[in-house]
């Protein structure tokens, strides 16, 4: 079978109707046995969240406010197990079988169910079948990575040697050994173990044919440099919070989604949609019971891409992962954000896009506003340039100036505040 379940080809009619069938049960769920969101959800009807639209009104809670929440929980209750700030819906004990640690430290639960993080579907697109052996080198200390990844590698049928980081020779030895049919774990360790078995005159068994990568950034240079090797390797979307997001097939055109998870496209600073195709945060609503994340902001930024997988998977692409959406920018001793932009740009129906570009050198640095607007007010003459310019002194406490752009002439590449001052 070319796919891991059903799912994966299943109508996009279908698969959205699914998912907003079981929305309200699941925003039900969080307001009624997670303390943090029956607060951030206060007087939300849970019953009439069940369009991509009613959605989209809820609040956005980031990384950062999971920390802030977490640490104030803390800092309350030193003696009790409150080290979730109360997004988790499950105590200590056999519904949760291991906590891991972040950095932040963020401190993630994990429940008992099977492939509870779901990276089988990941596992599986990148090759592997049942009854292999696969070597994990991620890390089983503190993060959840080693976990994530063994759990979903047993759902696949796989036996897992944890390998874990470090001991290069080792690890080599133990890959000449084993002879695993492939490698999971961060793009940059396998090529040092490939190099190691190089520089040892050992070369790595030809059953060590494929691997699946994630945790960093893996380039088209190193994805040919591993296939000149003999390796395919293909990388997965997931985080500590939510598990996978989207994975990599043989098809190479972007990632496709999890089905266990609702994804938008958001403006950065914001909570609002934006068009597809269009750079923007990746925002999460996982439907994982043990822990209910609504529209999670991920912090990093991505985009849609039109129409379905050739390998005949149907759910949603996206293009990767494409930077990072805090683009928070200091300026004279203020903190300029991507919300204060957007709250700029909602104050006049002529915006279709705003992004605001610091410049100069430090101490001397000058703000341009460019926002994208009708043919019509390109000119200027009504005023309109004056009037954001107020706003935005409004807004920011802070001086810019104003250029008026033609729809389509700002970059496409998510950002709101580009940093383009120079620090040397």
């Amino acid at each position: 079978m070319n796919f891991y379940d059903e799912l994966e080809t299943r109508s996009q009619a279908e698969r959205e109707a699914a998912w907003m069938a079981a929305l309200p049960t699941q925003i039900a769920h969080a307001q009624s046995n997670s303390s943090a969101f029956a607060s951030i959800l206060k007087g939300i009807d849970a019953s009439q969240v069940n369009s991509r639209a009613a959605l989209a009104a809820l609040p956005v809670t980031r990384k950062h406010e999971l920390l802030e929440r977490q640490e104030a929980s803390r800092a309350a209750n030193p003696n009790q197990a409150s080290v979730f700030g109360g997004f988790n819906t499950q105590a200590f004990g056999a519904a949760m079988p291991r906590v891991f640690a972040s950095p932040g430290p963020i401190y993630e639960p994990e429940g008992k169910q099977k492939d509870y993080w779901r990276m089988a579907r990941a596992i599986y697109a990148a090759g592997f079948r049942s009854s292999e052996l696969i070597h994990n080198c991620f890390s089983y200390h503190f993060v959840p990575a080693g976990s994530m990844m063994e759990s979903g590698a047993h759902a696949v049928g796989c036996t897992v040697f944890p390998g874990g980081t470090g001991q290069t020779e080792q690890q080599v030895q133990a890959i000449q050994h084993l002879q695993p049919s492939g490698y999971i774990g961060t793009p940059s360790f396998l090529k040092i173990i490939v190099e190691k078995a190089l520089e040892l005159g050992q070369p790595l068994p030809k059953s060590f044919n494929k691997a699946m990568l994630g945790g960093e950034a893996f380039p088209p240079s190193l994805r040919d440099w591993l296939l000149t090797r003999g390796i395919a390797g293909y990388q997965c979307y997931a985080t500590a919070d939510l598990g996978l997001i989207a994975y990599e097939t043989e098809a190479r055109e972007g990632l496709v989604l999890d089905e266990g998870v609702i994804l938008e496209i958001v403006r950065p600073g914001t909570g609002d949609p934006v068009p597809e195709g269009e750079v923007g945060e990746v925002v999460v609503t996982s439907l994982n019971p043990d822990y209910p994340l609504i529209r999670f902001g991920t912090g990093d930024l991505s985009a849609v891409l039109v129409g379905n997988c050739p390998t005949g998977r149907t759910n949603t692409r996206i293009k990767g992962w494409m930077g990072r959406a805090d683009q928070t920018t200091k300026m004279r001793g203020m903190f300029v954000h991507p919300g204060q932009i957007d709250t700029v740009a909602k104050r006049f129906p002529e915006i279709k896009r705003a992004r605001m570009i610091v410049s100069g050198e430090m101490a001397n640095d000058q703000m341009l506003l460019k926002v994208e607007v009708a043919g019509e007010h390109t000119n200027s003459q009504d005023g309109l340039a004056e009037r954001i310019g107020i706003t935005v002194r409004e807004v920011t406490k802070l001086r810019a100036h104003i250029e008026l752009c033609s729809v389509g002439s700002l970059p496409n590449d998510g950002k709101v505040i580009e940093d383009a001052r120079s620090y040397q």
